[in-house]
């Protein structure tokens, strides 16, 4: 399954926004399993920000990070305790505009499994893993349709089970045990698709509306400052 990926994404030319925003970086972590899985946080509830959202590791670029690849690694040893030479780089993806106005930077590495990977929890209650065939095989609840300055986005919802057998690598908070599903949207399902799309060669476009069950969201206005 892996084997082409690291071709694919350096032929992959990613979209640069060259807006005057805050600028951030995450990684995507696949993690080398037999059946390789897609690593993925939970943030921690007491966060004003995103608090109880699915994302990828990664933070706001700060003064001292020598570039975008750096924060990204820099904030997922911080967050989830990952080593920065652990982590194989294989490509980059296109930028994307989060909520809040802060472009963020998607790259994309192969780790080692089963390193010992710890939640911060003043930032995270929990690290989980899904198998990639989960979205390979296009196992979306719905498909939220996201208008953004008057353009729609199709951006698909995953719901994981946070008891699913056979899922490994899930680290919970051990004294606030949670018995809700993850749920993968918005900004990280985003990059999701993208990488399904320019890593894997699979047929699934942001532009293009899909079958099943579509949820319309509220239209949002991402002008640059």
């Amino acid at each position: 399954m892996l084997e082409n990926l690291r071709d694919r994404l350096q032929a992959h030319v990613p979209q640069r926004l060259a807006l005057k925003m805050p600028r951030a970086a995450v990684l995507l972590p696949i993690v080398d399993r037999p059946e390789p899985t897609l690593l993925f946080t939970r943030r921690a509830d007491h966060l004003k920000q995103h608090g109880g959202q699915v994302a990828f590791p990664g933070g706001k670029w700060e003064h001292g990070d020598d570039d975008l690849l750096d924060t990204a690694l820099r904030e997922a040893e911080e967050e989830i305790a990952l080593p920065p030479d652990r982590v194989q780089l294989l490509g980059r993806l296109s930028d994307v505009i989060s909520l809040h106005g802060i472009r963020v930077t998607p790259y994309v590495g192969l780790i080692p499994a089963d390193l010992p990977l710890v939640p911060e929890l003043s930032e995270l209650d929990a690290i989980f893993e899904v198998p990639l065939t989960h979205f390979l095989e296009d196992k979306r609840t719905h498909t939220d349709v996201i208008r953004v300055d008057g353009r729609d986005y199709y951006v698909p919802s995953y719901r994981v089970s946070n008891r699913t057998p056979g899922a490994p690598g899930t680290h919970e908070q051990a004294t606030r045990p949670r018995d809700d599903d993850h749920v993968i949207w918005g900004l990280s399902a985003m990059m999701l698709v993208e990488l399904l799309a320019e890593g894997f060669a699979m047929p699934i476009s942001l532009f293009e509306r899909p079958p099943g069950e579509l949820c319309y969201r509220p239209e949002r206005r991402m002008s640059a400052p």
